[in-house]
């Protein structure tokens, strides 16, 4: 699995067009809606590419912070492929909370 920083995950983000930027903003806007976000929590969207076997090709990866709490949740589609209804409902927030101490593959 290719991992990058965020400065090169910005860069692959443009290069990717203004389809992609459009698509990684309205993940945002839904996550913020979907979880009611303070304006101050911090939300990251990814579009990761996987070559293990067996993983799909891309997916996207949202994750975001609630104070010290991080959050996150993978949708095994591209960015652009997302729709509203991917976004988790708002009554599973806590389960997607990270668990201190639990290696996720995503953050």
């Amino acid at each position: 699995m290719k991992f990058r920083t965020l400065a090169s995950a910005q860069l692959a983000s443009r290069r990717r067009g203004p389809a992609h930027a459009a698509a990684t903003a309205r993940v945002e806007a839904w996550t913020r809606s979907r979880f009611d976000l303070p304006r101050e929590s911090v939300v990251s969207v990814s579009q990761i590419e996987c070559a293990v076997p067996g993983c799909p090709p891309q997916e996207t990866v949202v994750m975001f912070w609630i104070g010290p709490v991080h959050h996150h949740f993978k949708v095994f589609k591209p960015v652009t492929e997302m729709a509203a209804e991917d976004v988790p409902p708002a009554w599973l927030r806590e389960a997607l909370a990270a668990v201190d101490g639990a290696e996720c593959g995503c953050c």
